[in-house]
């Protein structure tokens, strides 16, 4: 899989981040009744295969030295790949360069799935942040040199 940062506004991008939240609201409007709205403080990186845009996923800025990772997605017809895990090491890559070595994430907590895949990637649980939600964290290894 080739990963690609995209700008915010790019039409793959926003196919994908809609099919992640149509797969995760259950209904076939994203979240809040909307259509994609893309967050210019958000850095997006799109995976693609053969050509084609299939997963998706972004970093952005949080409190000073840490990151949040948001909108990780991947096709249903391409999962099983090892292509979020892929991403996710995209996206840690990208954030610790640009000096966040903290990751920080926020699950429903029905997303089993989502959670053993973050647990496997050195994910852990901190706080409860509301009813429903679980918050994520990682400290990446910084090099010092």
């Amino acid at each position: 899989m080739l990963i690609e940062i995209r700008p915010s506004l790019d039409p793959e991008l926003a196919v994908l981040v809609t099919a992640e939240q149509w797969e995760r609201t259950g209904s076939g409007m994203p979240a809040r009744g909307r259509t994609f709205q893309p967050d210019d403080d958000v850095e997006y990186l799109v995976g693609v295969v053969n050509g084609r845009a299939v997963a998706c996923g972004g970093w952005q800025a949080l409190a000073p030295g840490t990151a949040g990772m948001r909108r990780l997605y991947v096709r249903p017809a391409f999962r099983g790949r090892g292509l979020a895990r892929q991403m996710i090491v995209a996206i840690e890559e990208e954030a610790l360069a640009a000096g966040r070595p903290v990751i920080r994430l926020e699950l429903e907590s029905r997303l089993s799935a989502a959670i053993a895949l973050y647990r496997s990637s050195g994910y852990l649980p901190v706080r409860p942040d509301r009813p429903g939600l679980v918050t994520f964290e990682k400290r990446l290894p910084v090099l010092v040199q």
